[in-house]
């Protein structure tokens, strides 16, 4: 009966971290509550929020993916040159997002199969990713992209702008997902304990190799986001997405070591991640020091995991 009431406890506390944040910051800096800041925070944390969707489901199975920022740089690169070649854009937007599937399939079978840890295997991936940008595009920037480009990244549907519509859609069908599908159910069984998993009847290797292909869908949705709002494919993009989703993660109660996890508490951990860099920068606190404060909150969140997961 204790151990409910904290979990309960845990979970209104991340709510009421968000809700002090914005006190917070709304008493220092006023013009952080401006409907223009607020937009720009939701429009800036849509993509890590959306790449935070695959990797709350491969935390969940126990397992990580640390490729995901340089598979969203592929992902703007390759729909970048698609479209410059004068390919139709929404044919240029598969491609690109099949390129980010193929990759998280790839770790997902290497870890599956050839028993390759999914630290090493991402890593590893993440590399692999990064050098095919190199030599793709001789580290230099695409330019000259059609107009109605930009419409993905940079557009509005009324008063909202389309990259937070695309979150909202990737959220409400992440959350169906893991709350009323056997795909969901079977992603904690999984990460509870694998073997037993397995002896239930669950195709877990089928199950692990698809969560992976997730991860890289929608790490290349956010790369096509990405490149849009760019309006560029730029080779040193992405570099920070694959923390930032962890830490999202993290903090929302997805626990680094499976079995745990929870679609809307990632939403509500990329959006603290948002307002510490917004609150940052409307404070003039230089990068270098974003970056201190931003490790040492993924050091807390994972520190108050293993806490939470040893009580």
């Amino acid at each position: 009966m204790k151990r409910e009431s904290r979990i309960n406890v845990s979970d209104y506390a991340i709510i009421l971290v968000l809700l002090l944040m914005i006190v917070g910051m709304a008493i220092v800096k006023p013009v952080f509550l401006s409907s223009g800041n607020l937009i720009n925070i939701a429009r800036q944390i849509s993509m890590v929020a959306i790449i935070g969707i695959g990797m709350t489901f491969v935390l969940i199975i126990g397992e990580i993916d640390l490729s995901v920022g340089h598979i969203a740089c592929l992902a703007g690169i390759i729909v970048s040159m698609c479209l410059k070649s004068g390919m139709n854009m929404g044919i240029s937007i598969i491609l690109a997002i099949l390129v980010g599937c193929v990759i998280g399939c790839a770790n997902g079978f290497i870890n599956t199969y050839l028993k390759i840890p999914s630290f090493i295997v991402t890593m590893g991936m993440d590399n692999v990713a990064y050098g095919i940008v190199l030599v793709i595009t001789n580290a230099y920037p695409i330019t000259g992209l059609p107009e109605g480009f930009k419409i993905i990244g940079r557009g509005y549907l009324g008063f909202i702008p389309v990259p937070v519509i695309i979150m909202a859609v990737c959220y409400v069908l992440g959350i169906i997902c893991l709350k009323y599908f056997k795909f969901g159910r079977n992603m904690f069984a999984i990460g509870g304990n694998k073997e037993a998993a397995k002896l239930s009847g669950i195709a877990v290797e089928k199950c692990k190799v698809a969560i992976f292909t997730l991860s890289g869908l929608t790490a290349a949705i956010s790369g096509v986001i990405l490149a849009s709002r760019l309006f560029s494919g730029q080779p040193s993009s992405g570099s920070t997405f694959t923390m930032d989703a962890i830490a999202s993660c993290v903090i929302g109660g997805t626990s680094t070591t499976g079995g745990r996890g929870r679609i809307w508490g990632t939403l509500i951990g990329a959006l603290i991640m948002g307002i510490v860099d917004n609150g940052m920068t409307l404070l003039g606190i230089s990068t270098n020091w974003q970056y201190i404060v931003k490790g040492a909150i993924i050091i807390v969140a994972v520190g108050l995991d293993q806490i939470k997961r040893r009580d």
